[in-house]
Parts: C-alpha cells; sequence; structure tokens
C-alpha cells in the first residue's frame, strides 16, 4: 500500500485568508477574537517565511466589514487583498483566478467566518480537486456550535482539519 502524502512542503501548497475584517470579527463568538487574530497572523508569517503564496479576499469593506485587519496586512506587507461581491471566493473569477495561477494543488483556508466564507470557499475548491486543508483555530464562527458543525461538515466532504 503507497504511503499518503499527508506532510505540507512549501513548495506544493498556496494559502487563502478569507474575510480577516473588523466587521466580521465583531460577530465571531467561537472563541476568543484575540487568540483567532494571533493565529492567523502566526499562519501568515510562516506562509511568508517559507515563501508560501498567499492570496487574501475580503468582502463588502466600503459597507460594514472594513479593510484587512492591520496586524494580518503587516505580516504580508506585499499582498494586497482582493475585493469581491459574494461569499464564497470561488465566485469571483479574480479571487478564485488568483488561487488557480499559484499552480499549487494543496490549499490552506482560514477565515471568518468558518459557517459562511470559509465553508463555501473550501467546498468549492474541493469541488475542483483542490487537497484543502482548513486551519481550525485560525476560523472564525457566529457560535462555537455552528463552527464546530462547518468544520464536521467540510472534514465529511474531504476537507483535512489541522492547527
Amino acid at each position: 500500500m503507497a504511503a499518503i502524502d499527508t506532510l505540507l512542503t512549501p513548495e506544493t501548497c498556496a494559502m487563502l485568508l478569507v474575510d480577516f475584517q473588523a466587521g466580521l470579527g465583531f460577530g465571531v463568538e467561537s472563541a476568543s477574537r484575540q487568540v483567532l487574530l494571533n493565529n492567523a497572523v502566526a499562519l501568515a508569517r510562516t506562509a511568508a517565511a517559507f515563501s508560501v503564496p498567499v492570496v487574501v479576499s475580503t468582502s463588502a469593506t466600503r459597507v460594514y466589514s472594513g479593510p484587512l485587519l492591520p496586524a494580518l496586512q503587516d505580516a504580508l506587507p506585499g499582498v494586497k487583498a482582493i475585493e469581491r461581491k459574494n461569499m464564497n471566493v470561488w465566485e469571483d473569477d479574480t479571487a478564485r483566478n488568483a488561487v488557480v495561477a499559484t499552480g499549487r494543488q494543496r490549499l490552506i483556508l482560514a477565515g471568518f467566518l468558518t459557517e459562511a466564507c470559509v465553508s463555501f470557499s473550501a467546498l468549492s475548491a474541493l469541488d475542483e480537486g483542490f487537497d484543502v486543508f482548513v486551519v481550525a483555530d485560525a476560523c472564525g464562527g457566529l457560535t462555537l456550535a455552528s463552527h464546530e458543525l462547518a468544520l464536521r461538515r467540510l472534514e465529511q466532504a474531504g476537507a483535512r482539519l489541522c492547527s
């Protein structure tokens, strides 16, 4: 039996950070917002240190969500957030194409809100054949129960949960 390639390597991965914005963060109750932000910043810094391509997407920045959280922008100074109008990154050609253009089939994904933007993007990426790793402790949901149920749904669909 052949071994399953489970180790993540910088050469095979891309990272997608979705909706790390204050307006959406205010709704997060599944974990401490500061802990989630610290975890997301550590994730971003790790990607930068290992030259993993990072795509950042935001939504409704002018309406209620606000810009990318400053701590994340500081961790990724060369990355410009791609603004989209819908909840699913895969439904925005610019954002989806940025992920596809990395040429990487392993996608490390984190963001706000687990039940919506994170889940929809992960499920769509899985449908397109990406190997999706959801960083559960860098994702925030509206409630602990809804966050955990979204993670269960993602895992059942084939996403791999990690921290």
